[in-house]
């Protein structure tokens, strides 16, 4: 259902852009200047006035639906606490992978030592 609602919820979104995009120009930004020349300020409601109406609320309604089923999803769980209810692991102090001391220290110069490149 989730991917079903996403679907139509992208293609309100296209047809909303494409409706804005292809309404007429009425000049003067933010209202000014257009409307009818009577005593309202406002043009008369057209065609694509309405569908891009139409288009909006049914964005908005797709986007509160979507809001709701992911929520409903996460069961009330925050990253955070899931971050918190992992349990801490402390690395195993397994004896076969701590080196011993020996180990550690540089090759001796016997005949068993590996040959070392002299520097020139």
């Amino acid at each position: 259902m989730e991917n079903v609602l996403l679907i139509i919820h992208l293609f309100l979104a296209m047809g909303l852009i494409l409706a804005v995009l292809l309404q007429r120009s009425e000049g003067g930004g933010l209202g000014i200047g257009g409307g009818a020349g009577g005593t309202s300020g406002r043009a008369p409601a057209t065609a694509m006035g309405k569908l891009t109406w139409l288009l909006g609320a049914a964005f908005i309604v797709t986007s509160i639906s979507l809001t709701i089923i992911v929520a409903r999803n996460t069961a009330g769980a925050s990253v955070i606490d899931r971050l918190s209810d992992a349990p801490v692991t402390a690395p195993a102090s397994d004896d076969s992978t701590v080196p011993s001391g020996e180990s550690l220290l540089p090759p001796s110069t016997d005949s068993n030592a590996p040959l070392v490149p002299a520097g020139e």
